[in-house]
């Protein structure tokens, strides 16, 4: 659903909507059927656009997403049915071609075939990997004790109610000295629920009376007793508040949740300090925290979330919620199904993101963007890996997410049926929820011993060298990664020479040169999942066929002290094992074979996002110490991927976070003027000591024309200047904004990565007159007319409710076109019934500067002598950007016989 394999989101920078959360209102009224032109499950009233959903989709942490065409509309909050979507806001253009995308894949009635259809086979299998021989899953020696503790609310954003300040603490009993901290944060889950009863769920807060808070917080005290068993303490912290209040905020809630975690941080800092007397009895039976050693773990929203609690740390916002000093060193990350929906990673403090294999939810994989986009922005010394969890789906790593387990009402965020890779009791390879949970805590573990306890003998279960931990059960796990101790060798960008095969775009762009077919809705690979708006420059190498590839960077690469050649390759999910023989030339002419790798495709269905690289290594001889050419020749038919490839030597160095550029965009708000262009300036603010990178983005309202380039950036105090034109009129188009937005490059951070212009609208609405009374005889149509006071400068819209007559026989279904009538309302004309008693609601568009427009009821001959009919109709107007409509006086019809 931003988030995607989609061309589609040029358009989602330019509403003020953009990276929202969904929110749970506590009712929803059932749904009108679709007037005409709107396709089934769409319907439209005098409150909203709203799509009802076939099947139960619980609040989750990606947003259910309303398109048309391949312009964002905006994100649709959730009723308590579970089914029914409401886009709250208004219309902007024509509503033609709706589509509903969660997490990158189309899910409504009409999404493409191979979205809808049913996997017919099974998919394939993955060989069991060699066991390592540390284990990072075995309880430790520690005996353990729990507790929690609340402090007051904070206030944070714009929040109208403070946060919960609420943990649950696991620590170890009886360990010397100061100990590790592990802070977890949950991901966007509902807030609030009434006993069993799912129809009770709701996102809000504070939690009605009657109804109770879901302890998300309490879901992971599986991971926090290993951990706390092995010497660590370990505290999850409760994010309700954020949960359903981060509509507010264009990040989703990021922000809003590294001041949650720095401010959690903060009292840690004090309670292991002089503070230690007034901590909560909890904390004090526990050894004292160390905050040189700090491990974060974030679930969903929550791995966005610790991330910018990382990247705050190191390179702290002018502009902050947590006020305090940063006393503390984060020294790595575990993400589950995690999102990112600016793409702007920390590239310095290292990371693994577990990617479930059958997630439902963020189900783009859009975590993957952690370990991609942090390439080449920094020294590359933090390692960063993916792991690959076939058979896991989203929730179930937290237990009350999980049916069974959780106090209130849970469900399976997979919605596939009878999928041969996932759907539960019916796929061998879908993990129960304990085996979920179990290899959850596993790998939380690995990477909490690997990042915070130094251990390198951790770093195989992460790196890609294709092992397994014993006590992750029957989970396949598969890892690939960057940093560390490798070296680039094939860095696909625009330098790159490349021969007998192409370099194709990974993300949709001006060139026309897709790695996967854009009209591909599934965002097959999350190696793929585009911005907001075209990115140019991220590329990888599409093999096409047998023929050798030949790919000579712009210089050579040194890739000396390297003992391998790692190549992080894609075949397509379900391929035969293809085998892909690999030579080098160094800057000297000397050609080396290597030998040839082999990559056999993931487990893989219609409803998965498994176009995903594997990390495959061929030893490096001694005396190869450049790449100047890599000759690749795939051996399979099938197509085949390249996303790089570097020099390898195991390891793991200190990461040594380098001062990086703090780069902000900031926001104004201006109003519109009647005539001529007014230029506008936004500031993107960055502050630090070196010469970095950006990319920024500006998007046109009307259009969703971007426009992107790459902006230097000098050391120092800097602001860099976004012209923005804006033209005045008078005619009404409601409120719009030029989004500016910005990713790093090199050497830079982005915290803010979403600002520009709003431009209010200084027109007043324009009225609407109708005719209020027209007369036809039987068999010709009735017509009114509709004048508006001024032409809008974009499509307005007319809805017509049809009434009881004040007076008279009522217009029937039956006396009407049976056409017109099945159009308007989704239903048959017989048996015959007054129209008022049916769900007829006429739609009509008003184009842009039209301000006469005509709307009709044809009406059909019976040769019945019947008298006079009447029909009424109360109609609404919407204007641009406001779905709450205009109620107009009620129009009236006569059918004379």
């Amino acid at each position: 659903m931003t988030e995607c394999m989609r061309k589609f989101l040029v358009a989602a920078v330019a509403t003020s909507t953009l990276l929202m959360g969904v929110s749970a209102p506590a009712s929803a009224d059932p749904p009108r059927p679709a007037p005409a032109g709107l396709p089934p499950g769409w319907s439209f009233d005098e409150r909203a656009l709203t799509w009802t959903s076939e099947k139960p989709i619980p609040p989750g942490d990606a947003a259910v997403e309303f398109w048309a065409g391949n312009r964002l509309l905006g994100r649709a909050e959730g009723a308590s049915d579970l089914r029914t979507f409401v886009l709250p806001g208004g219309p902007v253009g024509r509503l033609t071609d709706l589509e509903v995308r969660i997490g990158g894949k189309r899910v409504d009635a009409a999404a493409p075939r191979a979205q809808q259809r049913r996997s017919a086979t099974a998919p394939a299998t993955t060989p069991e990997l060699p066991a390592t021989t540390v284990d990072p899953g075995v309880k430790g020696p520690y005996a353990t004790t729990t507790g929690e503790y609340s402090l007051p609310g904070v206030k944070l954003s714009t929040y109208p109610s403070p946060v919960e300040m609420q943990a649950v603490v696991v620590a170890p009993k009886g360990a010397a000295g100061k100990r590790p901290l592990a802070l977890f944060l949950h991901g966007r889950h509902w807030t609030c629920f009434t006993g069993d009863d799912p129809d009770s769920i709701a996102l809000q807060w504070p939690c009605p009376a009657g109804s109770a808070a879901v302890p998300s917080h309490r879901g992971y005290l599986q991971a926090q007793q290993l951990l706390a068993s092995q010497g660590y303490v370990t505290v999850s912290i409760s994010a309700n508040g954020i949960n359903a209040q981060d509509t507010a905020d264009t990040d989703g809630g990021a922000q809003a949740r590294s001041s949650l975690v720095r401010t959690h941080l903060a009292r840690w800092a004090d309670w292991s300090g002089s503070g230690r007397a007034g901590a909560p009895a909890i904390v004090r039976a526990a050894p004292r925290a160390d905050l040189s050693r700090v491990f974060l773990m974030g679930h969903s929203r929550g791995g966005e979330g610790v991330n910018r609690a990382a990247l705050d740390s190191l390179n702290p916002p002018a502009k902050d919620d947590y006020r305090g000093r940063v006393r503390w060193t984060i020294r790595g990350q575990l993400l589950i199904g995690p999102t990112l929906f600016g793409q702007n990673p920390q590239p310095d403090v290292p990371s693994a993101t577990i990617l479930p294999g059958c997630d439902g939810d963020v189900s783009d994989l859009q975590g993957q963007m952690f370990i991609d986009a942090t390439r080449g922005v920094s020294s590359g010394r933090a390692l960063h890996s993916a792991l690959y969890m076939i058979g896991a789906n989203h929730n179930y790593f937290n237990t009350e997410w999980t049916p069974g387990q959780a106090i209130g009402p849970a469900f399976d965020d997979f919605r596939g049926e009878d999928d041969p890779l996932c759907t539960a009791g019916v796929a061998p390879t879908r993990l129960t929820p304990a085996q979920q949970q179990t290899a959850g805590a596993t790998y939380i573990a690995t990477a909490a011993r690997l990042f915070a306890g130094g251990d390198d003998r951790a770093r195989p279960l992460l790196d890609g060298t294709g092992v397994r931990a014993p006590s992750a059960g029957p989970a396949r796990v598969l890892s690939h990664a960057i940093g560390a101790n490798r070296t680039a060798a094939i860095i696909p960008d625009a330098s790159l020479g490349v021969q007998q095969a192409r370099l194709c775009d990974q993300v949709p762009s001006a060139s026309g040169n897709p790695c996967l077919d854009p009209e591909d809705f599934s965002a097959a690979s999350p190696h793929f999942v585009p911005l907001w708006a075209p990115e140019p420059g991220r590329h990888a190498v599409a093999f096409d066929g047998t023929a050798t590839a030949t790919l000579t960077p712009a210089k050579a690469l040194p890739v000396a002290g390297s003992q391998a050649l790692a190549m992080r390759l894609i075949v397509p999910p379900n391929a035969a094992a293809t085998g892909f023989t690999v030579a080098v030339t160094d800057d000297r002419g000397r050609r080396t074979e290597l030998g040839t790798a082999t990559v056999a495709g993931l487990p893989g269905s219609d409803w998965t996002t498994s176009h995903w690289a594997q990390e495959v290594r061929l030893p490096l001889p001694p005396g190869v110490r450049t790449v100047a050419r890599l000759d690749i020749t795939p051996r399979g038919d099938g197509p085949a991927w390249l996303i790089d490839a570097w020099g390898w030597r195991p390891g793991t160095p200190a990461p040594r976070p380098a001062p990086l550029d703090r780069v902000d965009v900031g926001e104004i708000t201006v109003d519109e003027g009647d005539s001529g262009t007014a230029d506008y300036t936004v500031q993107v603010r960055s502050t630090g000591p070196r010469a970095a990178k950006i990319r920024l983005f500006l998007t046109e309202p009307r259009t969703y024309e971007t426009t992107t380039w790459v902006a230097d950036i000098k050391p120092g105090t800097t602001r860099i200047p976004v012209p923005v034109s804006v033209p005045g009129n008078t005619t009404y188009g409601g409120d719009r904004r030029y989004t500016v937005s910005a990713k790093a490059i090199r050497n830079a951070v982005v915290g803010d990565y979403d600002g520009g212009v709003v431009v209010r609208e200084d027109e007043p609405e324009p009225e609407v007159t109708i005719t209020p009374s027209v007369t036809a005889a039987e068999g010709s149509p009735l017509t009114w007319t509709a004048t508006l006071s001024g032409a809008a400068d974009d499509y307005t819209y007319l809805l017509l409710l049809p009434q009881a007559p004040t007076a008279g026989p009522e217009l029937t279904s039956t006396d009407v076109d049976p056409e017109w009538f099945t159009a308007n309302s989704g239903e048959e004309p017989e048996p015959s019934r007054p129209l008022s008693a049916t769900n007829v609601q006429p739609w009509l568009e008003i184009p842009p500067g039209t301000t006469t427009v005509q709307f009709t009821v044809p009406t059909v001959a019976d040769g019945l002598a019947e008298g006079a009919e009447h029909v009424r109709f109360q109609p609404l107007f919407f204007l641009p950007n406001a779905w709450e409509p205009v109620e107009l006086p009620s129009v009236d019809g006569t059918v004379t016989d």
